[in-house]
């Protein structure tokens, strides 16, 4: 799809004049816009809100070896359009500040409090600027994502002081949970304030298992980085692959095979596909309603084994590579495919219809965990969450990618509930778009190569690449 990005380049320009520098990128849906601290607040403001434009992500890159500072990106997304906004400014190493958006852009919040203790950079005005990924136990100015921190540094472990929030008053219990839990989950230690059943705060401490995988990627070869890019997260290993090879493919200007794309988004789907359907069924078991824990489960082996014998990797891993994908599907394991989609489809259907009949675990989960659509927009909630409070967003169809653009589906959204049964609803509802998209992906699927040639990658060259995982 063709963009005009001249009347935003004109609007933006017309606004700011002198105060910044608009390009357009190398890409036909990109706007860079280069500016300075005294006016990034403006800039990021007119952007979020004449365009409507959400905050999909913020990066601190340390560029000090080229320019003598430090450079953050903030990237605005237009859905309508499939246009980004990146808003960039340089840090001085001198100066090492910058104004805090959050006051303006709550979606902000998390990212600069990382900055913050990753790189030493100040956000001034946060309303909350305590330590998020580091907990306290590391020597002070010590910044791991600062290029002078090398990867092999071995620091002393120091006793953890970690701030936490205390709330006072007639029956308020403090409930500490974790961070050592009784299942496999990763820890996170959580501080329940609650009078009764009522929970009044909670104060959660996460990132305990940071691997400091940014860090490792920087002294890796690019290709054997995308083993590494498969491990960020567990059961998005497709979609963290995915999101790696397009940066890469969109530096290296490549394109991939037709095939490849097609195939590309029937791995993409079926790991949504044992995603939704495990994910059901954990909400199933910690709503105590095993025996549709039970049956999530059962389905969602079904798929994991479907994936080992696609590509040799429960998790999908080893599938997605630089210019296409590893494995072909042939005729034989195309009907396999559809005819195991039947099964799940049939089989999530009658385990769905035990659960909306229930009306003790219905009880459970309608009206409960409630986030309104006004909280959604403001902290740029994604994913299953956002389309469960009534926010009508999904990258596969807003910025498509790989082969969406060639079919048809729709996003299901939930007006005004935005509770856990909405986001049930949500999940439910993918289950069976997403058999349909790998249906649809087999009727049109070309044949031809699996992959390109990679080209020589230029240096210096930065690439934005996006995909909506099962987790957004």
């Amino acid at each position: 799809m063709s963009i005009d990005r001249q009347p935003y380049l004109n609007n933006i320009m017309n606004r700011f004049k002198a105060n910044v520098t608009v390009a357009k990128g190398s890409l036909e849906n990109e706007i860079y816009i280069s500016t300075n601290t005294d006016n990034l607040e403006d800039i990021c403001t007119y952007i979020h809100k004449t365009f409507q434009a959400p905050l999909s992500s913020m990066v601190c890159n340390d560029e000090r070896s080229l320019n003598k500072n430090f450079t953050i990106y903030y990237v605005f997304s237009l859905p309508d359009k499939d246009l980004f906004f990146i808003v960039y400014v340089p840090i001085s190493e001198q100066s090492p500040n910058f104004p805090s958006i959050t006051p303006y852009i709550p979606a902000a919040h998390w990212y600069e409090r990382e900055i913050k203790d990753m790189f030493g950079l100040e956000p001034v005005g946060h309303p909350d600027p305590y330590t998020l990924v580091l907990h306290g136990n590391m020597p002070e100015n010590t910044y791991p994502l600062r290029k002078d921190f090398h990867t092999n540094t071995r620091l002393p472990h120091l006793e953890s002081k970690l701030p936490f929030a205390r709330v006072n008053g007639e029956g308020v219990f403090e409930i500490p949970v974790g961070p050592i839990h009784a299942g496999i989950i990763e820890p996170g230690h959580f501080r329940f304030s609650a009078v009764g059943d009522t929970i009044l705060y909670l104060d959660a401490k996460l990132f305990f298992t940071h691997k400091g995988t940014e860090k490792l990627f920087e002294a890796m070869p690019y290709t054997k980085a995308l083993f590494l890019a498969e491990r960020i997260c567990g059961v998005c290993a497709a979609s963290h692959a995915t999101g790696y090879c397009q940066a890469i493919e969109k530096v290296a200007d490549i394109e991939i095979p037709p095939r490849a794309k097609f195939i590309r988004t029937i791995i993409l789907e079926l790991e949504r596909l044992y995603n939704h359907i495990g994910d059901v069924g954990n909400v199933c078991v910690g709503a105590s309603f095993l025996m549709c824990g039970s049956h999530g489960f059962r389905i969602r082996e079904y798929l994991q084994q479907l994936n080992e014998t696609i590509c040799g990797n429960r998790y999908l891993r080893g599938m997605i590579t630089i210019g296409g994908v590893r494995f072909d599907i042939n005729n034989d394991l195309k009907r396999h495919i559809l005819g195991l989609l039947n099964r799940v489809k049939t089989d999530f259907k009658e385990l769905t219809e035990i659960m909306s009949k229930s009306s003790s675990f219905l009880d459970r989960v309608e009206t409960t965990g409630r986030l309104s659509l006004e909280h959604a927009r403001g902290l740029g909630v994604v994913g299953v969450p956002a389309r469960a409070s009534g926010i009508c967003r999904d990258t596969r169809i807003n910025h498509p990618y790989a082969a969406y653009s060639e079919v048809d589906f729709d996003i299901p959204v939930y007006y005004d509930e935005g509770d856990v049964w909405a986001r049930i609803k949500v999940r439910i509802d993918e289950v069976y778009q997403s058999i349909s998209i790998i249906e649809q992906c087999f009727h049109k699927m070309p044949e031809g190569s699996l992959k390109t040639s990679t080209k020589e990658l230029p240096p210096y060259k930065q690439a934005l690449s996006y995909v909506e995982s099962p987790r957004g």
